[in-house]
């Protein structure tokens, strides 16, 4: 990651007690009225995405798949009710496990959720043993650069982590509405390489066309 990065003004968003009391609060409400929580970005964040993959020719439903910082694991519910099977999730927050988990089984579909913190290799079963076909985040590494506490060391890990989870040559698709393409194509340079950037909404501002989102389709680079 070359180049000054200039850091995101920090937020409670980028504390781990901030999702553990909001995944929570979430796990409560699920268990009284069976609403899942709040889906980051809108469902047509994981429906662009998911339809890149049916369409592209680079991912199938036999395609090993992680969802890094899964919260209440929408991106994988959807992915399963098209069809695919080899379906991981892990995020930081033992309450987000607990809540995708409670949902996958009462959706009576089958995926394998751990605890897992990217920033700091805490690891509670094998996830570093396995390497994913395609690694995906909505999001979290947006979190991770809100961090109150050295956000720049932060994000390096969770980069170096992603890279190690992903399968040579394998595929990272990321969606952030804190960084531009550009920036996110910066700053994952040295472990990725751009493959494809997934339309998002565009909006028009003072005769200038900007993006709401930014969505990129990574390669892994082979070291």
């Amino acid at each position: 990651m070359s180049g000054e990065v200039e850091e995101l003004p920090s937020s409670k968003l980028g504390t781990k007690e901030y999702w553990d009391s909001a995944y929570d609060t979430e796990l409560s409400n699920y268990a009284i009225d069976g609403d899942i929580g709040e889906i980051w970005f809108g469902e047509e964040s994981l429906e662009r995405v998911i339809s890149w993959m049916l369409e592209s020719n680079l991912v199938d439903t036999h395609s090993v798949i992680i969802d890094v910082g899964c919260g209440n694991g929408a991106f994988l519910l959807y992915l399963a009710a098209e069809g695919f099977t080899n379906l991981y999730g892990i995020d930081y927050s033992q309450k987000a496990i607990e809540l995708a988990q409670a949902i996958a089984t009462k959706k009576k579909v089958d995926i394998k959720y751990e605890q897992v913190d990217l920033v700091t290799g805490d690891d509670g079963g094998n996830t570093w043993t396995r390497k994913y076909d395609v690694c995906h985040d909505k999001g979290t590494y947006d979190a991770i650069s809100l961090c109150p506490e050295d956000p720049q060391s932060k994000r390096l890990s969770y980069i170096k982590s992603v890279f190690h989870l992903t399968k040579d040559s394998g595929l990272f698709v990321i969606t952030s509405c804190n960084w531009t393409c550009d920036e996110l194509i910066e700053h994952f340079s040295d472990y990725f390489f751009k493959e494809h950037i997934i339309p998002t909404p565009t909006f028009m501002f003072g005769g200038k066309v900007g993006s709401q989102l930014s969505c990129i389709v990574f390669r892994k680079l082979l070291k």
